[in-house]
């Protein structure tokens, strides 16, 4: 089974014959598992060289890149080995169709609205009485999605409703060290902001190298615009999948303890995860992804495959084979 390889030390990338190890700035090796490796996710300053990159590529392994202060910044994205110029044409005709866009990024509101309000009820028939109010709000403004016209509304509606849903988390979690009064980003403000924008990375990151092992191109989204950024289809696919693996993921932590302050660290007006943290955030993650569940008539799926799934689906509805319609978890 492959695995994805995370790196926050410094040193070098280096090839030996048919392998490669990472080699630590005081000399320490170790050898990675290349046939079982999915990706390789750099946080520490790696030197590596055009040798290493060729030999990645053969093996379509994706490097991604994070910087100082844990935010991605790109991928090494190896040759397409399945990218076809039929479904870049598909793309782009979804794309380019005003209404046919329109219909793909109200998808994906739906489906994140709709994991939303699955993560809200599970924590409320859990006693969370707090939340039926904003439950309610959420649901008002979730019938605004039909009537709009462009997909900058949705967007901005879809806006209001995570704003409402970020206000519940200090209901879940009701650990005021971990409380937050808005949704900042660059930089995150407070310890949530942190984890909320750390688990999201990690989500696109590894939405991207699922759309690797498909027909799609990542540059083509449509909740997201396509313009200068690199990649956008992750970030449509990301909203889906947001509430149900990372939320979840730090809703856990933080009631269980598993991390506290001291996981954390204040530098340039922002709060960002130590590497004690972001390692534990990663075990979490990967655990998550390895979970399996019961998926329609294909009997238990891992998360990860999960992804992959939807991806086909999306395959399926640009091809004008089936409608798309997201993944809604069950619980």
């Amino acid at each position: 089974m492959s695995e994805s390889i995370y790196i926050f030390t410094s040193g070098e990338l280096k090839r030996k014959h048919n392998t490669i190890y990472f080699e630590t700035s005081d000399g320490q090796k170790k050898y990675l598992p290349i046939e079982n490796v999915r990706d390789l996710h750099i946080f520490g300053e790696v030197t590596l060289n055009k040798e290493i990159l060729e030999y990645l590529s053969q093996k379509e392994i994706i490097l991604h890149f994070y910087n100082y202060y844990e935010y991605y910044v790109g991928s090494f994205y190896p040759r397409e080995h399945y990218n076809s110029g039929y479904m870049i044409l598909k793309q782009a005709e979804y794309y380019l169709d005003q209404e046919k866009r329109l219909e793909l990024a109200k998808s994906f509101v739906k489906g994140a609205i709709d994991n939303i309000r699955k993560v809200l009820n599970y924590y409320t028939n859990r006693g969370k009485d707090l939340l039926k109010s904003k439950i309610q709000s959420i649901e008002d403004l979730a019938e605004g999605i039909e009537g709009c016209k462009k997909v900058d509304e949705i967007m901005g509606l879809e806006g209001n409703i995570r704003d409402i849903y970020y206000s519940c988390f200090n209901d879940i979690t009701e650990n005021e060290d971990f409380f937050i009064k808005e949704r900042t980003k660059r930089p995150p403000s407070n310890y949530m902001n942190a984890l909320i924008s750390f688990g999201n990375s990690l989500l696109y990151t590894a939405i991207l190298s699922e759309i690797y092992k498909t027909h799609l191109d990542p540059r083509i989204g449509y909740l997201h615009a396509t313009n200068f950024r690199r990649f956008s289809l992750n970030l449509d696919i990301a909203e889906i999948f947001k509430p149900i693996i990372v939320d979840r993921i730090i809703f856990s932590m933080v009631n269980k303890k598993e991390i506290t302050p001291k996981d954390f660290d204040e530098k340039l007006e922002g709060v960002y995860l130590k590497e004690k943290g972001m390692k534990l955030f990663v075990q979490n993650f990967e655990e998550k992804m390895k979970t399996t569940i019961q998926y329609k008539d294909l009997g238990k799926i891992s998360y990860r495959r999960l992804i992959r799934l939807e991806l086909y689906k999306l395959e399926k509805h640009l091809l004008g084979e089936e409608k798309y319609s997201p993944y809604i978890s069950p619980w």
